[in-house]
């Protein structure tokens, strides 16, 4: 759980880029530094990545954020720098790599994860103890 000046929060997300051609543009010193480079980002956002890995083709990351960030918001912007400096850094290997001159696919995964199972939380809800009407004065 984390803590904001009006709110108590424990916001979790799982997020997974794809690379464009998906033919091994990421190499192990590749995702070091893409690692690096999301952290990176997340402080900037004031955000928090939990973890991180990938493959030849794809990333995975589990981030904890605030909700003053728009989720939308940070998968832009972690792709874009990740993309802007993977590029710069690796040049020779990624150019081989890509279509269309881009780096990551327009699409993601995103998915909500963490805090009690949706039936938990149903039930929570159903539990609550409604307050009772008063009596009608006699």
């Amino acid at each position: 759980m984390s803590t904001g000046r009006h709110v108590v929060h424990h916001l979790r997300a799982h997020l997974v880029f794809f690379t464009k051609c998906r033919c091994g543009a990421l190499t192990d010193a590749a995702l070091r530094r893409c690692e690096q480079i999301m952290k990176k980002v997340y402080e900037d956002f004031e955000a928090e990545l939990r973890q991180f890995n990938g493959e030849h083709d794809h990333v995975h990351l589990l981030v904890h954020y605030p909700p003053k960030v728009q989720l939308s918001k940070l998968v832009n912007s972690l792709k874009g720098v990740s993309a802007r400096l993977l590029r710069k850094e690796y040049d020779a290997h990624v150019r081989r790599h890509l279509w269309g001159g881009r780096f990551w696919s327009g699409s993601y995964f995103a998915g909500s994860c963490g805090g009690a199972p949706p039936t938990a939380v149903r039930q929570y809800i159903e539990d609550q103890q409604r307050p009772c009407e008063p009596h009608a004065a006699q």
